[in-house]
C-alpha cells in the first residue's frame, strides 16, 4: 500500500483518535509513613481530537468537548473524503467506534465514494503513523510537543490547536 500510495495510485490515511486532560493523572506520591496522603485530583472535561495523517504528510483533524462517537467518527470519514475529492484508504485500529454497528450504513455509502477501510491487527498501534504525533504531543512522559502542566479549557484548547495547526512546518515527524 505504502509503494502504491506513493506512485499517486492510492490515497492512504492513517487515522486515530486521543483525548486531551485538563489536568494530568496523578501516577504516584510519597508520604511520610504513619500519614495519610491526599491528592486533589481535579477533573474537566476532556478535549477529543479525531485526526487522519494523509500519506502525502497533510493532517486533517476535527476536535470534540464530548466523547467520541461512531456518528462523530462517521461524518469526519464523509468530510475528509469529500475535502479530498479521490479515493482514500484508512488505516486504523479496532476501536469499537470503528465498527460500529449503528455506522455501517454510512459506511457503506462512503465505500461507493472511495472509502476503505484496512483495520491493523490487534496490538500494534506502531504501524498507525499517526499514533507517532500522539506520542510526540503526550504519551509515554514524552510531552515533547506539550508540556505536562495542568491547563484550563481554554488553554488546553489553545495548546492543541498550537500543534494542529503548525504540523508540518512548526512541528515535524519524520518517518524512516
Amino acid at each position: 500500500m505504502l509503494e502504491k500510495s506513493k506512485r499517486g495510485e492510492m490515497g492512504l490515511t492513517y487515522l486515530d483518535e486521543a483525548g486531551f486532560a485538563q489536568a494530568q493523572p496523578n501516577r504516584s506520591a510519597w508520604t511520610e509513613t504513619g500519614e495519610v496522603h491526599r491528592i486533589t485530583a481535579e477533573r474537566g472535561k476532556r478535549l477529543n481530537v479525531l485526526a487522519a495523517l494523509i500519506s502525502r504528510g497533510e493532517l486533517f483533524t476535527a476536535k470534540f468537548w464530548e466523547t467520541t462517537t461512531a456518528a462523530l467518527l462517521g461524518g469526519f470519514l464523509g468530510l475528509l473524503l469529500e475535502s479530498v475529492g479521490r479515493p482514500l484508504t484508512f488505516i486504523l485500529d479496532n476501536a469499537s467506534i470503528h465498527q460500529a454497528k449503528a455506522i455501517q450504513p454510512l459506511l457503506a455509502l462512503l465505500k461507493q465514494k472511495g472509502l476503505t477501510l484496512y483495520f491493523l491487527p490487534p496490538d500494534s498501534p506502531e504501524l498507525n503513523r499517526v499514533e507517532k504525533l500522539w506520542h510526540k504531543m503526550k504519551y509515554k512522559m514524552k510531552y515533547e510537543w506539550m508540556a505536562f502542566k495542568a491547563r484550563n479549557a481554554p488553554t488546553l484548547e489553545a495548546n492543541v490547536d498550537k500543534i494542529l495547526g503548525g504540523f508540518g512546518s512548526d512541528y515535524r515527524m519524520t518517518f524512516c
